[in-house]
């Protein structure tokens, strides 16, 4: 009886080890990915690259974790090549324009927008016309990690055109920054300002949520431009100095 359940033993570790040893450089990039370890991550993509260099899932994986590692211009070595490989690729695209922005290539990645919201409207790309935005930027400010995501057309009832969510160092989200530009508030501004309305600017706000409170952090008039705004949007947190609502509970 001991024999027998001590083959059992030796025979469900060979299997554990078999599996283990045909586990894919991208199966183990992606579990890394999952357990937050960007480093080991990349490593793993990039092995599976030099079996593979067309690899298409492999180049993307690879960008992506180079991203988490805020290494903008591998990402946009990787990105480059998935979008040589699959140019139609839609999570080529949304990939390449964090790549470009994090890299400080502003004309591609403004050039990646463009495309993005070509596609969004294009009846023959499903998979974009079903989303509202797309991640723009990525990006640490102190210990947290900045998401900004661009809208095709602004959403909720307040308007919003980009939203900013502000995670700890666990990816927990703590408090999202909303650019936004409500109706009520822009018809009395239009009135005030006719030429600008006339011109095509707006009043925007921006207006900080998390945690069942808000807070109006800031109001200007012009074109939602996403640079100005991430200027704005630094010196907020850079001038933060308690914890936000969302890292008290």
């Amino acid at each position: 009886m001991r024999l027998l359940r001590n083959l059992c033993l030796a025979v469900t570790g060979i299997a554990a080890l078999l599996a283990y040893s045909q586990s894919s450089p991208i199966d183990e990039g992606l579990a890394a990915l999952k357990s937050h370890q960007p480093q080991q991550a990349l490593a793993a993509f990039q092995q599976a690259l030099q079996a593979n260099p067309n690899d298409v899932a492999a180049n993307l994986y690879a960008a992506g974790a180079a991203l988490e590692l805020y290494q903008g211009n591998l990402a946009v070595q990787y990105a480059e090549k998935a979008k040589q490989l699959a140019p139609d690729n839609w999570k080529v695209h949304t990939t390449l324009v964090v790549a470009y922005a994090m890299a400080g290539k502003i004309q591609e990645r403004d050039a990646e927008r463009e495309l993005l919201r070509k596609l969004h409207a294009d009846p023959k790309a499903p998979e974009a016309m079903q989303t509202n935005g797309f991640l723009l930027d990525l990006f640490p400010v102190k210990q947290y990690r900045i998401e900004a995501i661009e809208f095709f057309k602004p959403v909720g009832k307040f308007n919003v055109y980009y939203r900013f969510h502000v995670r700890n160092t666990q990816g927990k989200l703590v408090w999202s920054f909303n650019v936004e530009s409500n109706d009520f508030d822009e018809k009395s501004w239009e009135q005030a300002h006719a030429q600008q309305a006339a011109d095509g600017e707006r009043q925007f706000q921006i207006t900080g949520e998390g945690n069942g409170k808000s807070v109006d952090y800031d109001m200007f008039s012009g074109r939602p431009a996403y640079d100005s705004i991430k200027a704005r949007i630094l010196r907020i947190l850079n001038a933060q100095t308690a914890p936000f609502p969302g890292e008290t509970t």
